[in-house]
This record gives structure tokens, C-alpha cells and sequence, in this order.
């Protein structure tokens, strides 16, 4: 379905722009860098005062060590541009309570209940619900193995996670033909185990 045309009289309010980069270290372990910014087109009245148009009303950074597994080794974050300049960032770090975490098994899910509500910044918690399809782009090919058309591997995660890659379906049947499903199988035993062993969020 087409999207909506665009008004030709609209004019840009505001541009929130979410950046995540993911480097390899020399140690084999991996840092990722979560970046937020909202800027407006027009000056902005705050509690500090003007801010012109273009200067950040928001600038959140977040930053994870990662090993190969997904697990979250540290974490962190700062706020740079804030709406409430030495309130925004008073939580104490609570983003260094993601260590632990993994980003394939529940992330989502342990981020809400740590971090929603008072317990952290609205919008590095919703920043942080985007990581873990990110980093797993960032890794593959590298660290993690999607094709899994070796002897042994397991069903390439991936699969049965979005329309296109449904196992029952083309894509399947024509780049990973070892894990294709005859449509209208009954593969349901095949599927829950598979999604049980291969969990990300």
C-alpha cells in the first residue's frame, strides 16, 4: 500500500534523528554507541533559556560493552542536552543496571522493568528498546552466523521473525532451503522448539 503523499505546503517542526554504532575492539569485545538528538527548526523557549534553532533540546547517549553472545558487559550513558538542565540527568546512571543484561534473551522486556517510568529518561529507555535488532546488524557476518547452511548449525535466527522470512515461505525456500517448510505442514512442534531455543526479543 502507497505511503501518504506529502503536502507540498509542509514545513519541517522538528527532526529526531537515533544513531547506533557498533565498533570492534582489539580485545574481541564490542562497544556500541546509542546516540538521540531532537532539534527544532525555530528558536525554543527553556527553562535556561532560548535555544536557537538547530541546537539539540535533547542529546542522550548510551554505550554498552558486548561480547559475541549479546550479554552486556557495561554500560552507561550521559546527557548532554537536556529540557531541564541538572535535573534530566540526576538518576544516578541507571542505565549502567542494563550490564547483565543480554541483548538476544528479554532485553526489552528487563529494560521497561528497570528502567520505565520515574526510574530513569523516557527517551533513553525508549533509545535503548531499539538496540537489539541494531546490534545484531552490526555483528553479523562477523560474529554471528545467519546463514546456517553448515552441517550442525542451528535454524538461523532470523527466520520466523518477520513475513519475508517465514520459513514456509519464497525467501526461505530459495536462500535457506535446508530450513524450508512445506506450506500447510505440520511444523508446529519443529517451530516452538526452534523459538524456544533461538530467543530474541
Amino acid at each position: 500500500m502507497p505511503i501518504p503523499p506529502p503536502s507540498p505546503q509542509r514545513l519541517l517542526k522538528h527532526r529526531r534523528t537515533l544513531t547506533v554504532e557498533v565498533y570492534g575492539r582489539e580485545d574481541g569485545l564490542w562497544e556500541v554507541d546509542a546516540l538521540l538528538i531532537d532539534v527544532k527548526t525555530r528558536d525554543a523557549k527553556m527553562v535556561d533559556g532560548v535555544r536557537p534553532a538547530g541546537t539539540p533540546i535533547h542529546q542522550l547517549l548510551l554505550r554498552l560493552v558486548i561480547n559475541s553472545r549479546l550479554d552486556i558487559l557495561q554500560a552507561g550513558s550521559s546527557s548532554d542536552w537536556v529540557p531541564y538542565p541538572g535535573h534530566c540527568g540526576e538518576h544516578g546512571d541507571a542505565y549502567a543496571g542494563l550490564a547483565g543484561l543480554n541483548l538476544a534473551r528479554g532485553f526489552r522486556k528487563a529494560v521497561l522493568e528497570r528502567l520505565s517510568g520515574v526510574r530513569g529518561c523516557t527517551h533513553l529507555t525508549e533509545l535503548a528498546q531499539v538496540l537489539p535488532t541494531a546490534v545484531i546488524q552490526g555483528l553479523v557476518g562477523e560474529a554471528i552466523n545467519t546463514r546456517g547452511d553448515r552441517p550442525g548449525d542451528a535454524q538461523p535466527f532470523q527466520l520466523d521473525r518477520c513475513h519475508a522470512l517465514r520459513t514456509e515461505g519464497e525467501v526461505v525456500r530459495l536462500h535457506y532451503p535446508r530450513w524450508h517448510r512445506q506450506p500447510g505442514a505440520n511444523n508446529s512442534a519443529d517451530n516452538a522448539a526452534a523459538a524456544s531455543a533461538q530467543a530474541v526479543p
